[in-house]
């Protein structure tokens, strides 16, 4: 397979031969070629033929749903004589899945090193998981692995597997105090994984979703190589993934890109409440590439330099996973203001600069009525009832995850005093700190935002600005200690480097 001759169409000599663990990748030029190895490492087993056509199979299968324009089938590879060959001619010896082979500075972990991901990619990559997520399966088989009993097995397995790198990797108080948290909060919070399974969201994932396995292509998004041969790793909670994927961009010091990601996904999605499960995860992820890292320590083929690198970078993702445990105050930034203020713009910079939680209420509205965002909502949508459903759906979201270390920006008109105070009341019954900014800008801007919005989630239109300032209620003077007034016209660099 090293000789272009062997391919029934042009390959460039050489051929590019990359191998991992389990796996011999040939690149030809136009195509790539996957072959599993004849291995058994108990969670991965290609031992047999059959098994590694199942396999093949399944990774078809599976990839397809993300990135079909990159897999295309599974190939034999048969001997007739002594000579081999693709296809079926002679005893089938092996097969392969055939793949396009795709530039790799598509990749977007190239793409992020370079400084060639832009924010619109992260806001994309937030919309494809979800599109994902949304057509990934479940059933009750698949809803099985999001019990507690089976999520702890692998989750243990990393500890027993990792405390021999203790003192070498990682510290005995980090391990200590990771497995901690991760046994408390799998104790503590059961009724939240209970929560997930009831609600659909253990489905059939990718299960290993970094930027090493997303790519741009054609000028889409792709999510490739996900995990074929071990249903406990993609048979998981959806936030799993998403933890992945943030993980991974804060680990490269793309923390803005993670929240970014992570409020395009929870916008689209409508998962907020999912979020409470999140930091475990993150800890998990992290926790895990730490440990794959670690097992290069122990390769007698890896040279001592490259060992040591190994270890550093083993020792920052132990740090990050024990990071993510610390205990962190939770917030809530209340927006205020008519529609074309600049809450909703505004709410996103806030959100990128404090790594926070953007609730905006145009999507909280339109999940709780099932239409699609960019749906214009009829007069059902905006009745009294709905509207106090809206508010109130933020108020909920908004005391559990503050309860969990998060900053929420609860992003709505909040221009009657009962909203304002119902979070207001919340906070000084939780002891939650509070910060209400009431954003403004002259009534010629207003109308030239209203007027000119495309693209976006709002349904306000010019025509309600003059009865939103008659039904506008000032703030009142226990109010006013919480307010911070931002005119959204102006320079506000100086007003985020404070929030």
């Amino acid at each position: 397979m090293l000789k272009p001759e062997f391919y029934p169409h042009p390959a460039i000599a050489p051929i590019q031969l990359m191998q991992t663990h389990a796996s011999t990748i040939l690149l030809t030029g136009e195509f790539v070629y996957k072959l599993k190895k004849p291995v058994n490492f108990g969670f991965l087993d290609y031992s047999t033929l059959a098994k590694r056509q199942h396999f093949c199979q399944e990774e078809l299968r599976l990839n397809q749903r993300g990135a079909k324009e990159l897999y295309l089938e599974v190939v034999a590879i048969s001997k007739n004589g002594d000579r081999y060959c693709l296809g079926n001619d002679g005893e089938i010896v092996d097969y392969a899945v055939k793949m396009v082979q795709f530039p790799q500075e598509n990749l977007l972990s190239n793409m992020f090193e370079s400084g060639r991901l832009t924010p619109e990619d992260i806001e994309e990559m937030g919309r494809v998981v979800a599109e994902f997520h949304g057509r990934s399966r479940t059933d009750e088989y698949i809803s099985s692995f999001g019990q507690i009993d089976r999520i702890k097995v692998s989750i243990d397995d990393n500890y027993r597997q990792t405390e021999k790198y203790i003192g070498r990797a990682q510290t005995q108080q980090q391990f200590a105090e990771t497995k901690a948290y991760t046994d408390r909060f799998l104790t503590e919070h059961s009724q939240l994984f209970l929560d997930r399974i009831a609600g659909g969201f253990i489905r059939e994932c990718h299960g290993d979703l970094h930027l090493r396995n997303i790519c741009r292509w054609h000028d889409k998004i792709l999510l490739f190589d996900c995990i074929e041969f071990n249903e406990p790793f993609r048979f998981v909670d959806t936030m799993y993934d998403v933890a992945f994927a943030v993980m991974d961009l804060e680990a490269r010091g793309g923390k803005d890109f993670a929240n970014r990601f992570l409020n395009t996904y929870a916008e689209q999605t409508g998962d907020w409440a999912g979020l409470q499960v999140l930091p475990m995860y993150l800890s998990r992820q992290a926790y895990v590439r730490a440990k794959v890292t670690s097992f290069l320590l122990d390769d007698p083929s890896i040279a001592s330099e490259d060992r040591t690198t190994a270890a550093q970078t083993a020792g920052d993702y132990y740090r990050q996973a024990w990071e993510y445990t610390r205990s962190r105050q939770g917030r809530i930034i209340m927006m205020a203001g008519l529609s074309g203020a600049g809450k909703s713009t505004l709410g996103k910079q806030i959100a990128r600069e404090v790594n926070g939680v953007h609730l905006r209420s145009d999507a909280v509205r339109k999940h709780l009525g099932k239409i699609p965002l960019l749906a214009k909502g009829d007069d059902s949508l905006y009745t009294p009832a709905m509207t106090s459903q809206t508010y109130q759906q933020m108020l909920e979201l908004g005391d559990k995850l503050a309860a969990r270390g998060f900053t929420v920006i609860l992003d709505a008109k909040y221009d009657r005093q009962s909203l304002r105070a119902a979070v207001v009341d919340l906070a000084t019954t939780r002891e939650i700190a509070l910060q209400i900014v009431y954003c403004t800008a002259p009534e010629s801007v207003l109308r030239d935002r209203l007027t000119h919005r495309t693209g976006d989630i709002a349904d306000a239109t010019v025509d309600l600005l003059a009865s939103q300032q008659s039904a506008w209620e000032d703030f009142t003077p226990a109010e006013q200690a919480y307010v911070t007034t931002v005119d959204t016209t102006s320079d506000l660099g100086v007003f985020l480097g404070q929030i």
